[in-house]
């Protein structure tokens, strides 16, 4: 069995209008943007390769470790970012200075690129990859595209 590109995208926009909620992974009752990822791992893929231990919001930027980026590179597969189609994952740096700690999914790269995220304040929500937010990206990621 294979994972499909669509059924990821779907599985996302399910979880839009879920409230942003810090370690949470529940589908409308709370998630934050790596809880996004993992609740359509769980929906698509199946069983979550790796328990995730708890962090804090800072995530490891006292420290300067890009734990994040680790992690994904880890289960996910890295791809070139001006190759980004739906269902991939992006990976984003806040500020130029900080760790690489926000994800998001892509749900359309025409006609105009979107994706989908859970964002502090505002829950899981759909927006445009506009050119701020592209320009925050730092590394782009598919699902594996057979079961794990």
């Amino acid at each position: 069995m294979t994972t499909c590109r669509e059924d990821i995208v779907a599985e996302a926009r399910n979880w839009l209008g879920t409230p942003y909620v810090h370690q949470a992974s529940f589908k409308g009752a709370g998630a934050d943007c790596l809880g996004l990822l993992r609740g359509v791992w769980r929906a698509v893929i199946g069983q979550e390769p790796e328990s995730v231990p708890a962090y804090s919001i800072d995530w490891s930027e006292p420290q300067g470790e890009e734990r994040m980026w680790v992690a994904a590179r880890r289960h996910l597969v890295e791809k070139p970012i001006g190759k980004m189609a739906s269902g991939d994952v992006l990976l984003f740096r806040m500020r130029d200075t900080s760790v690489a700690k926000h994800l998001g999914i892509v749900c359309t790269t025409q006609p105009e690129p979107r994706f989908i995220h859970a964002y502090s304040g505002h829950g899981v929500v759909e927006n445009a990859l506009s050119r701020p937010w592209y320009r925050r990206i730092v590394s782009c990621f598919e699902f594996p595209m057979e079961m794990y």
